[in-house]
């Protein structure tokens, strides 16, 4: 049961973070995780004032507030072209539209759980993760903070790089927790892969010994798959085992590679 004394509409991010550094006080976000806790909140604190909940566009970036919808993030037009699709590929398994229409950007991301699909993606993407008091952080920087950490994710800042991009998950049934996600980005001849819910969260690989460097076939991408599959770390859980996962792994980016070649 959650159980929360005081609600808060934070006027500021700084007051938010000042409510923030009290240990038995909460960011709500999507309030999705939140609510199925045992525990008692002293002071909710509700970032909804904020202007956070928008996808702005420059000319070499786009800025994604940390109240935007994953909903809104799944059928943005400018991120869904970008990607190739990625975005609603890696967003439309994750349980319902209600569900999806609710949680928040910065609450699948803040929590860095093994499990996130959001995650995943963002690594290939170069994304920045804008903190309130942290700065400006990459993907790996804020997944390597303290999971005590006490800050206020701002915004995902996602660069407008030209990247054939390709998003695949292993589900054991549909809306589940992927047992395993996979992301591959494509670059001027350099590929980049994430691997996420090993149950662990996302790490990159790249090509380190030349294994595509004379093009990718499928005989190329089987032994980058494997290549990959052997060097990830896995752990098990109530959904797979080591063996298993290791085993997805190796198609997902088999799979992941050969669609990017495509296009």
């Amino acid at each position: 049961m959650l159980t929360i004394n005081q609600y808060v509409r934070a006027e500021s991010l700084e007051q938010a973070y000042e409510l923030c550094q009290k240990k038995r006080n909460v960011v709500l976000g999507g309030m999705l995780w939140l609510k199925m806790q045992h525990r008692n909140v002293e002071t909710a604190i509700d970032l909804c004032d904020l202007g956070l909940d928008q996808i702005t566009e420059t000319s070499d970036s786009y800025t994604i507030g940390a109240m935007v919808s994953l909903r809104t993030l799944e059928q943005h037009a400018g991120l869904a072209a970008l990607t190739q699709g990625a975005f609603a590929e890696a967003l439309s398994h994750i349980v319902g539209v209600q569900f999806r229409n609710t949680a928040t950007v910065g609450g699948s991301l803040f929590g860095r759980f093994g499990f996130s699909d959001v995650l995943t993606l963002f690594v290939v993407l170069d994304a920045k993760i804008e903190l309130y008091h942290h700065g400006m952080l990459s993907i790996a920087e804020f997944c390597a903070l303290p999971r005590n950490t006490r800050d206020i994710l701002v915004q995902v800042h996602v660069p407008k790089t030209q990247k054939r991009v390709v998003y695949l998950s292993q589900r054991n049934s549909a809306t589940d927790f992927p047992v395993l996600t996979c992301a591959v980005a494509l670059q001027d001849g350099n590929c980049q892969c994430a691997i996420g819910a090993r149950p662990l969260a996302a790490v990159t690989f790249t090509d380190e010994t030349g294994i595509l460097q004379n093009g990718i076939t499928p005989e190329s991408a089987a032994a980058f798959a494997q290549n990959i599959a052997q060097k990830a770390e896995f752990g098990k859980d109530i959904r797979a085992g080591v063996e298993y996962r290791k085993r997805v792994c190796a198609v997902l980016v088999r799979r992941a590679l050969l669609q990017a070649k495509e296009g």
